[in-house]
């Protein structure tokens, strides 16, 4: 055999299934279709913020002639060469230590929300980042998946010992979530972090009464929240009677609507000039705009069917935990793009939440990356488990 071939056939005895290194045996069991779609929704993301860099540098260089066209696009590209390893490594986590992980991220990233109205930056009337220019993050963002896997644990708890109140606990944290976000204020990741807690106490099998309860305990607090709490009014004043300004959400669905079924073509766009943060929480008008209908129901699709994959691997899942971790962390990430999507059509109210994988922004990519490695460490399979009764089981347990 030559040398070539000598390589060759090392590189693939490296990929192989007898390969029991850290990189062979992730790549083996990690859900590679699962990767594959999220890498499909990086690249329309980075189309995607292509198209809308113009627009968006015309509305924020401030009249800067030097401002790059791509300016946006190219800060994007470094943020997913920061994410994609970060992903990747998170991925490769055994199930205890994601766990540990996420325990100790949840206490360090509820301590950063103290500190957010005390030493945030206001952006757009809203304080909600932590540090300076590039540096800048937003807590809420990391702390989405890391709360999902702590209160999953907490909750799977249950099963060991039915004396623990691990519900009320759970309520606890994330009531005081709650109301450290609302006073950014952040009306929209409120009501994530509710949907996913309630979620979760479903899955863990909470009694039917109690899941009443607190749907009525839900409506009791957005009426009082209507009545007391200014921005929630403002957003469902503009949205049922269309009272206030509505620029936003008007000017989103007519920039999504002006390419028709198959858009006016890559960079032919006009309405997005006109349309406020259109690389992040209105980048799916633009796609519809240059790229049509038909693309964003592509879109819409894409994101149903990574939803739909986890889940039906979820059913052959025994434990508990990961039950739970893996569906509350693949339904928030269906339900952001879920709002973001609605929000673009004008049948939700403007909630400010970024497009999965699509949006531009460095605090939501890296945090998105850390719930989508989590996910694939959680959904990791050994491709022997079930062939023959002498293989050991995944490490990863």
């Amino acid at each position: 055999m030559g040398v070539m071939g000598q390589i060759r056939t090392k590189g693939a005895n490296r990929l192989g299934r007898s390969d029991r290194s850290a990189a062979g045996r992730w790549f083996w069991e990690i859900d590679r279709v699962l990767l594959l779609f999220v890498a499909v929704l990086i690249a329309i993301g980075l189309v995607a913020v292509a198209a809308a860099s113009p627009a968006a540098g015309q509305r924020y260089s401030g009249g800067n002639v030097t401002f790059a066209p791509l300016h946006y696009f190219y800060r994007q590209l470094i943020w997913i060469m920061v994410a994609l390893p970060v992903m990747i490594a998170v991925s490769m986590l055994p199930r205890q230590k994601a766990k540990r992980l996420c325990l100790v991220g949840t206490v360090a990233l509820i301590g950063l929300l103290f500190l957010v109205p005390i030493v945030g930056s206001e952006v757009n009337g809203a304080r909600r980042w932590l540090g300076v220019g590039f540096a800048q993050f937003q807590p809420s963002e990391f702390l989405k998946p890391m709360f999902i896997v702590s209160i999953a644990w907490l909750l799977s708890l249950k099963a060991q010992d039915e004396s623990l109140p691990v519900v009320p606990l759970s309520g606890i944290v994330t009531g005081l979530i709650a109301l450290l976000l609302m006073k950014q204020p952040n009306f929209g990741e409120t009501v994530i972090f509710a949907s996913v807690w309630v979620l979760l106490l479903t899955l863990s099998g909470a009694p039917l009464r109690f899941l009443a309860i607190l749907g009525a305990g839900a409506v009791a607090v957005v009426v009082l929240a209507y009545f007391f709490y200014p921005v929630a009014h403002i957003r469902i004043d503009g949205f049922l009677f269309d009272h206030g300004d509505t620029y936003q959400t008007d000017s989103a669905l007519g920039t999504l609507t002006a390419g028709g079924l198959f858009g006016a073509g890559p960079g032919a766009g006009t309405h997005k000039f006109l349309l406020p943060e259109p690389h992040t929480d209105y980048i799916f008008s633009v796609i519809g705009e240059e790229f049509g209908i038909i693309a964003c129901l592509a879109i819409a699709i894409l994101y149903m069917a990574i939803v739909a994959r986890v889940l039906i691997r979820l059913l052959h899942e025994e434990d508990r935990f990961v039950v739970l971790a893996a569906a509350g962390l693949v339904c928030q990430f269906g339900m952001q793009a879920l709002i973001n999507m609605a929000v673009n059509v004008q049948i939700a109210p403007s909630k400010g939440m970024t497009l999965p994988f699509i949006s531009y922004g460095g605090s939501s990519m890296v945090a998105l990356s850390i719930g989508m490695g989590l996910l694939l460490a959680f959904t990791r399979r050994n491709p022997y488990l079930h062939r023959s009764p002498y293989v050991v089981k995944w490490s990863g347990r």
